[in-house]
């Protein structure tokens, strides 16, 4: 049985009022791990996934649930009745509230918690970091998808037994291996892949003022900018924390003191601090694929071509013997220019 809620985020970025109290409502009862993944439904963005469940099942009101099984799908439009008829195995409408052995999303961890935590994991292995974040977060802790690394995490995510998400920035200029890679993972995994476009507006007016190849003549920064950073922003305001692939050795001059658990100072989330989790931060490239081989996961064909960090079609390429890992990315600039403002924090 897999169990999706559908939350509505007001126009001001919050939850609505039912939501918040359908999650306490299901917590207090000590079934809030049944819960699969947590889906929103934007105000003002019939776009955005949650809008597209309601449409797809003529559900007009949030909070309500999907449950998928072998039978098919069912719709709840409230918390009681999916316990009562669904989730009542592990308690009773009557039973009483039980304590929660961690604290809710709602509860926002200052910076001195961060920091603590931080330290506390900064030897731990991936899987304590991994669990750390779902344990506490759930579903609303979601995996930035893209690459080997982010795979392995979700690898990882899967053997934990805790809710999660994963979501995925589609530029519009991906390669045609990376397209069937992503949807071989999401097969593999049975899980939903929240994709993220660009906005088209910007897109047009970006290739009609400078072209559709700019960037080599003039740095990728806006680009990327377009097609990948703003759909990022959007993305993290559904979630409290986030998950990368992240790791101190892709980069001495911009990763050399990644923390393995922070403050996202570049991104704004739900109410309270977005935390970033960075569980692969002190893995070597090759302990990455001493992972995937020994766990079957599943990779992209352009890894078979020469390709190591894959990005979009026209700014990768499979690098040469002896370059660093990253030297096929944007490989026209300079060395310190190679990133895409993703993990960048804002000055």
């Amino acid at each position: 049985m897999h169990v999706t809620m559908v939350k509505k985020q007001l126009l001001d970025g919050s939850p609505c009022r039912k939501c918040v109290q359908a999650e306490q409502f299901l917590r207090d009862r000590g079934v809030w791990d049944q819960i699969n993944d947590i889906v929103w439904a934007v105000e003002g963005e019939p776009g955005s996934p949650g809008m597209r469940l309601g449409a797809q099942y003529g559900v007009s009101l949030a909070p309500f649930f999907v449950v998928r099984d072998e039978g098919g799908v069912q719709i709840f439009d409230s918390a009681p009745r999916l316990l009562k008829e669904r989730l009542g195995a592990k308690a009773s409408l009557a039973a009483e509230p039980t304590a929660t052995p961690h604290p809710s999303p709602e509860a926002p961890l200052s910076d001195q918690d961060i920091a603590s935590a931080d330290a506390a994991h900064a030897s731990r292995t991936p899987q304590d970091i991994l669990r750390f974040g779902l344990t506490r977060f759930g579903a609303e802790c979601a995996i930035a998808f893209s690459g080997a690394e982010d795979v392995v995490l979700i690898d990882m995510a899967s053997k934990l037994n805790l809710p999660f998400s994963v979501f995925c920035l589609d530029t519009g200029r991906l390669h045609a291996q990376t397209y069937r890679f992503l949807e071989r993972v999401r097969d593999h995994y049975k899980i939903t892949l929240e994709i993220y476009f660009p906005d088209f507006v910007a897109v047009e007016d970006l290739v009609r003022r400078r072209g559709l190849t700019s960037f080599y003549q003039d740095g990728h920064q806006e680009c990327c900018e377009i097609r990948k950073v703003l759909p990022l922003s959007r993305a993290l305001r559904n979630y409290g924390a986030w998950v990368t692939g992240q790791r101190r050795d892709q980069s001495p001059a911009t990763r050399s003191e990644l923390a393995v658990i922070a403050k996202d100072l570049s991104h704004a989330g739900k109410p309270g601090p977005l935390l970033k989790l960075n569980p692969l931060a002190h893995w070597s490239l090759g302990q990455v694929w001493e992972y995937i081989r020994e766990n079957e996961v599943p990779t992209n064909e352009l890894h078979q071509q020469g390709f190591v960090s894959v990005g979009c079609e026209p700014c990768t390429r499979a690098i040469r013997p002896g370059e660093h890992e990253r030297a096929g990315r944007w490989w026209w600039e300079e060395a310190t220019q190679r990133e895409c403002g993703l993990h960048q924090a804002k000055s």
